[in-house]
């Protein structure tokens, strides 16, 4: 991506500020933008609902989210995650990054783009969506522990196929890999793998560069439960980053702003090397949504140890 540049556009009659239209005028890959999927379309009567227009008519003045129909990103929340990385550096070649909470897969396009090449994306949602082109995804509840054990279990097993020096098969590098919450799947593996538990302990399971969680409850409209039910969701992907993420990794979670964040934010400081809160530019302003962007966890510090 192009370095960022100084520019101005209109955004809800005011000045957007200069780093997130940046980030949007500049283009998402250096080759071309990432190619749109023509999706059937079903006609069906329905009666709009007032919000459901005033969603519509707030897409169409929305800047980013029209650039991100331009660029053939899945949301506008990519500029987002662009944002993010433009600051603080989040991504590098090869690296392997879990997406919590992926659909509609903006974020994982971006991871994508950023590790590429030799690059490992996952995704996990409970929302059936298409994945980006080069995303590997699992469809379950990521509170469920043997949903979390799918996705542990996959990357030792991708580390251990890619790190073995013959191979019968290799799979395409933008082949996309798609599992079921299923539990024959987790025995399966588990049998597999009981002769090499000394393979598969690679640096104690902690096999991840970095782990996103975009992942948001939906809202109630009451303010103090809809942060309650964020940390919830902050703490749930905290804990599998606990348990997956390599000394040195980082950590990015969204959450609603409240009076529970700063117990976060503490366990999130002794557990990393720097803690930033951000909100995004692009990010609206009405929205108490807000960011924690945890660099360079430390070695043999985890949740249990903090909490």
């Amino acid at each position: 991506m192009r370095p960022l540049v100084h520019a101005v556009a209109p955004r809800y009659g005011k000045l957007a500020r200069p780093a997130a239209i940046a980030a949007c005028q500049a283009p998402f890959t250096q080759q071309s933008s990432v190619p749109s999927h023509h999706v059937p379309i079903t006609y069906t009567c329905a009666r709009w609902s007032s919000s459901n227009s005033r969603w519509k008519q707030r897409q169409g003045k929305d800047f980013f989210a029209r650039e991100a129909k331009v660029q053939g990103l899945k949301s506008r929340a990519a500029f987002k995650l662009l944002e993010m990385d433009s600051k603080y550096k989040l991504f590098k070649r090869g690296q392997t990054i879990i997406d919590l909470g992926y659909a509609p897969g903006s974020w994982s396009q971006v991871a994508v783009e950023r590790t590429k090449p030799n690059g490992r994306v996952v995704g996990i949602d409970l929302i059936p969506a298409q994945p980006p082109k080069g995303v590997s995804t699992i469809q379950g509840d990521f509170l469920s522990p043997l949903v979390q054990n799918m996705v542990k279990e996959y990357l030792v097993e991708f580390v251990q196929r890619r790190s073995t020096p013959t191979r019968e098969v290799e799979a395409p590098e933008d082949e996309e890999v798609v599992v079921t919450d299923k539990p024959s799947y987790i025995d399966t593996e588990r049998a597999e793998s009981v002769d090499s538990d000394h393979e598969t302990s690679l640096d104690d399971g902690k096999l991840v560069d970095v782990v996103l969680s975009d992942m948001m409850m939906n809202t109630s409209g009451m303010s103090f439960r809809d942060h309650a039910g964020s940390m919830d969701l902050c703490l749930a992907a905290l804990q599998f980053a606990s348990d997956t993420l390599r000394t040195g990794g980082h950590f990015v979670c969204k959450f609603y702003q409240g009076s529970e964040d700063k117990d976060l934010e503490l366990k999130l400081r002794k557990m990393f090397g720097k803690v930033h809160r951000e909100k995004p530019e692009s990010s609206r302003n009405e929205s108490r949504e807000a960011y924690f962007v945890a660099l360079r966890r430390k070695g043999n510090v985890t949740l249990s140890d903090v909490s």
